[in-house]
């Protein structure tokens, strides 16, 4: 399975949808100092980040465009690994519906969620922790079971 990400302009149940890709959504994977990775320190509004969000998922065979649906079984990037956001001038991050936290542009690899020390794996806090909010994307579900949805599928031949 892929490490899935969902990309945003705003935060909150009105932000702009602007594409998913489906492997390698970590920080790292994303904001990475190398070419055909989203370079942070070039953000400064929201038509130069939606302009490197766009150019970067039309250089990968995983990623899913608006116009061709979500491609996700559920409603919602709470469920989704990584949701990024532009908002209030800063690019956020937030990890399983976590609250939201700001991407550290100079260190992507020191963007790490939030976890509990005691017990990282306690569903009712993990639960409990989900604060982020997000657009209803069930009406525009088109769940695909190509590159684009992550999944990989082994066949007996």
């Amino acid at each position: 399975m892929g490490t899935r990400a969902d990309y945003y302009i705003g935060r909150g149940p009105d932000a702009i949808w602007l594409g998913s890709t489906a492997y390698d959504g970590y920080p790292d994977g994303i904001f990475a100092h190398q070419p055909g990775h989203i370079s942070l320190k070039l953000i400064s509004d929201d038509l130069s980040w939606s302009t490197a969000v766009e150019t970067f998922l039309e250089g990968r065979d995983d990623s899913t465009l608006p116009e061709r649906g979500w491609p996700w079984p559920w409603d919602d990037s709470a469920t989704t690994d990584w949701a990024y956001a532009y908002d209030d001038g800063k690019v956020w991050a937030s990890y399983f519906g976590t609250e939201w936290f700001e991407v550290d542009a100079d260190d992507p690899r020191a963007n790490k969620p939030v976890e509990d020390e005691d017990d990282p794996w306690d569903e009712e806090a993990h639960q409990a922790s989900k604060t982020a909010v997000f657009p209803n994307m069930k009406d525009r579900k088109n769940v695909r079971y190509d590159k684009g949805s992550g999944a990989i599928f082994i066949g007996m031949g």
